[in-house]
């Protein structure tokens, strides 16, 4: 046991002291990734090596290979650095070693959850009475609440899609934006409905549905039953769908409405952005990361279902020797995995250390900083072709081909780390501030680098 102690102390000291060598480091990886493949390759060892050892070598084999995703100046991705009791609490997790697949096998992860996930619904102005399930990010969060909703639909039609499958069910319509987010599609992949049924609804000027054309794809079948993807964040603008007349117009036809709030949700836990999300309350399932505006470690994300009884019955399933499973008492009754690991440790810590203040200021904060980022570009003479309503930014430099020039070269620069996107077929700049670390001085900083590098180009 001492050798562990010394072990796990060790590894600790080396996530801290990267941890603090964030602000100063390089964002990009400091070596290619051939470099790095060749260091964590070569034969499986005849022989093992001692722990210590290992760790010697992991430590050498990912030196230069990590992207400091979480300091203050990466803007890809939609992600955030994990905040200090967070990361504490995930060390905790894997020291402790829990499978969260329900209360027997863990009464104080599942219970970490309950905790959590009635904050979670507070924050985002869910319905207190809404199922939570712990799940890996929006890709799985979007598949319950799909999965929800075909469960809801066909048996309201009188088929039982769980024992008799989709061949020969009653049809169900998908209806989604056509700036929806591409997990949807997969979505509707892995659930057996296919991405061709899904029937688009054009998208406003900024990103949002049309609710007009939502009102008329609606009416074009008024008796098939209808899944109605919602959007809260667009992928690239951050616009917010009309979410209170959308699920008027759902709830009349008698569809399902699903939120994909993978980061967009967060809006409601500031007051000068909870208007973006009005009507949130009135969908049917939402879908919600952790990993990206809580600033919380990977993986962490939320599925919510305002029926918890229709969540369970599309996700759960019951084995003699699983003791407890079936049981619709939260874990993995919530969710498609059963060897869960016990990820609401750290969003329970992640609340605890900020607190309802603090997670509006951090919402605020970021989109703050993400108006800057545009002022600051358009003061340098480059273009915004985004109106700035949460933390995304789009930038353009011309050409696709330019643009694509820059990206790469900003991210070769290393001050600051951010990605390219397609929209409106014009290749652009996409910049997403989602960090508790990022400050004004960050910001303006890869402002002047994005300038410097344009002017170059």
């Amino acid at each position: 046991m001492d050798e562990l102690g010394r072990l796990l102390r060790r590894a600790a000291d080396e996530a801290a002291g990267y941890r603090a060598s964030l602000a100063d480091r390089p964002v990009r990886a400091a070596r290619d990734a051939a470099d790095v493949r060749a260091a964590f390759g070569g034969p499986l060892p005849a022989y093992g090596s001692s722990a210590d050892q290992v760790l010697t070598d992991l430590l050498a084999a990912a030196d230069g290979g990590l992207v400091a995703t979480a300091g203050p100046r990466f803007f890809g991705f939609v992600i955030g650095g994990a905040l200090p009791a967070a990361t504490a609490a995930d060390i905790l997790a894997a020291g402790w070693d829990q499978c969260a697949f329900n209360a027997v096998l863990s009464p104080a992860a599942i219970a970490a959850e309950e905790a959590a996930g009635g904050w979670l619904k507070e924050l985002l102005g869910l319905p207190a009475t809404a199922s939570a399930g712990f799940v890996t990010g929006a890709q799985a969060a979007n598949t319950v609440g799909l999965a929800a909703a075909r469960h809801h639909l066909l048996a309201g039609a009188g088929w039982d899609v769980e024992r008799r499958g989709l061949p020969g069910a009653p049809r169900l319509r998908v209806i989604a934006g056509v700036e929806r987010h591409a997990t949807v599609d997969r979505s509707l992949r892995l659930l057996g409905l296919g991405s061709d049924v899904i029937e688009p609804v054009a998208a406003d000027a900024g990103g949002a549905l049309d609710m007009d054309d939502l009102a008329r794809v609606l009416a074009l079948e008024p008796g098939v039953p209808a899944i109605v993807c919602l959007q809260a964040g667009n992928v690239n603008t951050g616009a917010c769908d009309d979410l209170r007349t959308a699920c008027d117009l759902i709830h009349r036809s008698g569809g399902w409405a699903h939120v994909d709030g993978a980061f967009g949700l967060w809006a409601a836990a500031n007051p000068r952005t909870r208007h973006l999300v009005d009507g949130v309350e009135l969908a049917d399932s939402w879908g919600c990361d952790g990993h990206k505006w809580l600033n919380v470690p990977y993986d962490s994300a939320f599925a919510f279902c305002s029926r918890p009884e229709v969540q369970v019955a599309a996700m759960s399933y019951a084995a003699a020797y699983l003791v407890g499973s079936g049981a619709g008492s939260g874990g993995a009754d919530y969710t498609a995995e059963s060897s869960r690991r016990a990820r609401g440790f750290a969003v329970w810590a992640a609340l605890r250390e900020l607190g309802a203040d603090g997670v509006s200021e951090l919402v605020e904060r970021c989109c703050r900083l993400a108006r800057r980022f545009a002022d600051g570009l358009t003061a340098a003479g480059l273009e915004v072709v985004n109106e700035v309503v949460l933390n995304q930014v789009l930038a353009g430099f011309g050409d696709d081909a330019r643009t694509d020039r820059i990206i790469e070269a900003v991210q070769r620069d290393g001050t600051c780390w951010l990605g390219g996107t397609t929209w409106r077929g014009r290749r652009l700049m996409r910049i997403s501030v989602s960090g508790h670390a990022t400050t004004e001085a960050d910001v303006d900083l890869s402002v002047a680098a994005i300038s410097r590098i344009a002017r170059s180009w």
